[in-house]
C-alpha cells in the first residue's frame, strides 16, 4: 500500500508525516523516524495505542479543525492536513513582487473556474481561480490587493506546476 502523505503543525512548526499499513497496524514516519504502531479505536475519541512496545491512552477531540490530543497528562494542539491541501494553502501559488503578485499552479491540476478578469481590483484574500487537484477542488486567493494584469487560463483548462494563472500589478 502506497504511503497516505500528510503535515502535522504543532506549535507553528510543520513536519510531514507518512503513514502506511492499515486494519489498525500502521508505520507512521515523521522527523525521519518510523514507528510501528498499533492503533485500536476503543471509545468515541478515544484510541489505545502501542506504539513500539509502549503503550499509550489517547482522548481525541476536534477544535476548529485541530486535533486536541489528551495523551500521557499532556495536551497538544495540533493541525492534521494531507499534504497536497497544506502545499496549496501555504504556497498557494502566489508570489509577490516589488510590482505585484504571479499566481502559479502550485501543482498539476484543471482549472474549474476563473474568479476574476483583466482590470478587476481584487483586496488581498480575494478568490482567483479553483484548481482541481487529486480530487480536490482548491480556491487559490490573492496574498495582496491590486489589479489584475493578466488572466493566462480558462475553466477547463490543464495546467502543470508552476504555470503561471493570474497576474496582479
Amino acid at each position: 500500500m502506497a504511503p497516505v502523505k500528510y503535515v502535522a503543525t504543532l506549535g507553528g512548526r510543520s513536519e510531514p508525516v507518512e503513514v502506511t499499513g492499515g486494519d489498525g497496524r500502521y508505520q507512521v514516519t515523521l522527523g525521519g523516524r518510523t514507528w510501528e504502531v498499533d492503533a485500536r479505536l476503543t471509545a468515541q475519541g478515544i484510541a489505545s495505542l502501542l506504539v513500539g512496545s509502549v503503550s499509550h491512552v489517547a482522548d481525541v477531540t476536534d477544535d476548529a479543525g485541530r486535533c486536541v490530543v489528551d495523551v500521557g497528562g499532556e495536551t497538544y494542539a495540533i493541525q492534521v492536513e494531507e499534504h497536497t491541501r497544506w502545499t496549496i494553502r501555504t504556497r498557494g501559488g502566489a508570489a509577490a513582487g516589488p510590482r505585484g503578485q504571479t499566481l502559479v499552479a502550485p501543482l498539476p491540476g484543471r482549472i474549474t473556474r476563473v474568479a476574476v478578469a483583466p482590470g478587476e481590483a481584487v483586496a488581498a484574500g480575494s478568490a482567483l481561480v479553483v484548481i482541481e487537484a487529486m480530487k480536490m477542488e482548491n480556491e487559490l486567493r490573492a496574498s495582496a490587493p491590486g489589479t489584475v494584469m493578466e488572466v493566462r487560463v480558462q475553466a477547463g483548462q490543464a495546467v502543470n506546476a508552476g504555470d503561471v494563472l493570474v497576474v496582479i500589478g
